[in-house]
This record gives C-alpha cells, structure tokens and sequence, in this order.
C-alpha cells in the first residue's frame, strides 16, 4: 500500500523539497499551508490549506499519514513567541494520527564553545537564545515519547542553501554574485557545514521508510546527523567563481572579489532593529569550525544523498532565478 506523509508549512523552502522528495519516492503526500497563503501547482502533492492550530480537523484531512514533517520555522525574531507552540501542535496532531513525527535540526543547541567534529551524543551547551528554544524543542519531542508515545526523529543538519531563499547564501553569499562579488559571513577559512536541501530532503524520506519497513531499528526518539558539506569561504569562492566567469559577471577578474559581511553594522543597529539583533547572536557559527558526523545515519538508509558541489551550487543559483536551467543532475 502506498504510505502518506503530511508536510507542515509546506510552503516553506524545506517543507516544499520534503514535499517533492516524498512524491517522488511514491508517497501520498499531503501538504499543508495556512489560510491565506497560494499554494504552488506540484505534480503528486495535494495541499491542505488548513491551520496548523486545529490539530482535530488537520488530523481528520490527514487520516491514515504514518509521518508527520514539521517543516514550520518562524522568522527569527518570533522564534521566542512562536517556535515551540509550534512544535506543540505538530506533537498533538502525530499523536492523534499515531504517526512519526520529523524535525529538521541545526547546531545551534551545541554553543560556541561546540568541538569540530558533531556527533549525536555531543554535549549540547547552547549559549544563545536560539539555541536554548532549540534545545528545549528536542527535549519535549524526548519527553512527549515517554508521557504521550510519540515516535520522533530530529535529522540535524546545516546551513540551508539550495530550494528557494531565505537562508545565509541568498541573503549574503550570493546576493552580489552579479557584480563580481562573493559576500561571506565568515572569518578567514573557518569551515563550517551545509546542507543543500533537496540532498537533506531525500534523506528525510530514507529515514522515514526505513521507519516504516525497520521500525525495530528505530527507539521512539531518534537523532541523526547529516553530513553534507564542509565549507569555507575560499571553497565557496573556487565553486562559484566558474559559474561567475560563465555568466561574465567576473568583470575581467581571475576570480570573484572577497567581501565580508557588515557585522560592526550589524551589531550597533541591533537594538533598534530585530533582525540584527536575532543575525549578531548568531555571528559565532562563523568563526567556529564544525561539521557532522553521520555514521548513525549511514548505518540506517545506505550512503547519504549527495550532489556534487558544483551542481548544487549552479541548481541553487537557478533556484535564484540569477542563472538559467540546465540539465537536471539527481543526488547520488
């Protein structure tokens, strides 16, 4: 029989590559937006436009969804107010279907103080308020397997890019692209990790089939890292200055000209505007080399869905609408 998943905030960059990942790996997949909010035209998706509160109508549209994806994330500044009501009408409503719910995860629950190399088990000493509500979302998700049930699976991974914008490369990394110009949060060649989401959303779906044919190998709350790329600003400039150089954006350079993003800006305009304020809190993720270490998820769905950097990067760019499609390219 064919399984259904139910998407929350489909609409979103992750909620909609899960979206399209799910349809095509033969799921029914239903797609929920809020009221109000136009629902793009998806081969395989029926879309629920329904809001995420009335978990009793949600679950009766939803009948028989043996995954719930919460896919909802509220822009930064009401991430205090928003993110974990949330998560508790995502809980709710998987508890009522008796369905495995979801959860996208980053490493902001691990501090500035976080070691290279992340693993599962890695102490989280989250420093930020981000990363506490972030913190706190993977700890009721443990608690509500214990008093209500509930199977869950946090999938950790990094920085977005790729499906739209919204993330870090968009807003700062490739917003100059087109005057010859790679903009880059980052100090010097700190690496840190990246996740191109139509990778992360494959991964998503391995992990919820094994789910479902291997469920013995899952404990009702489960994490998994997803590796995807380790970055630098210098790795980003080597892959994006060819792309450049096609689209004669390079102005007669060898390579893209370096920039840094504003953060002394940033930082003294914090007070007064709230996106700045929720950006410098985070500016640590920048200068603090990491990566993820995704045995644990290898172990349970085979090798992890990859797409070579280049084409990531050139599929992201045409997500940007800043260069034309190509041949499409699937993850490996």
């Amino acid at each position: 029989m064919q399984s259904t998943v139910l998407i929350l905030g489909a609409r979103g960059r992750f909620g909609l590559a899960a979206a399209r990942a799910f349809a095509k790996a033969g799921w029914r997949v239903l797609a929920q937006v809020r009221p109000g909010a136009a629902a793009p035209t998806e081969s395989g998706i029926e879309w629920l436009v329904m809001d995420l509160g009335d978990s009793a109508a949600l679950a009766q549209a939803a009948q028989g969804s043996a995954v719930v994806v919460h896919a909802v994330n509220p822009p930064y500044p009401k991430w205090e107010q928003q993110a974990l009501p949330a998560l508790e009408q995502a809980i709710a409503l998987a508890v009522r279907l008796r369905a495995r719910l979801m959860l996208p995860g980053n490493v902001y629950n691990f501090g500035s103080g976080m070691p290279v190399l992340l693993r599962e088990d890695t102490p989280q000493n989250a420093d930020t308020r981000k990363g506490r509500i972030r913190v706190a979302m993977e700890q009721r998700l443990r608690q509500a397997s214990l008093s209500d049930g509930l199977h869950s699976v946090v999938l950790r991974a990094g920085d977005f890019f790729g499906s739209g914008r919204g993330s870090w490369f968009d807003l700062s990394v490739a917003k100059d692209l087109r005057k010859g110009k790679l903009s880059y949060p980052g100090v010097g060649d700190v690496s840190t990790a990246w996740a191109y989401l139509p990778d992360l959303a494959i991964a998503f779906e391995r992990v919820a089939s094994r789910s479902l044919t291997e469920p013995a190998r899952l404990q009702p709350f489960e994490v998994f890292h997803f590796k995807g790329y380790q970055l630098s600003g210098a790795d980003w400039l080597a892959t994006l200055t060819p792309l450049a150089r096609e689209q004669g954006w390079l102005k007669g350079r060898a390579a893209l000209a370096r920039g840094a993003m504003p953060w002394w800006l940033i930082k003294s305009l914090r007070w007064a505007v709230p996106m700045f304020r929720e950006l410098a809190e985070m500016q640590y993720l920048w200068q603090t080399p990491h990566a993820l270490a995704n045995d644990k998820l290898t172990a349970l769905i085979g090798a992890e869905p990859h797409t070579p950097l280049q084409l990531a990067a050139r599929a992201a760019l045409v997500d940007l609408g800043l260069l034309t499609p190509g041949p499409a390219h699937a993850a490996t």
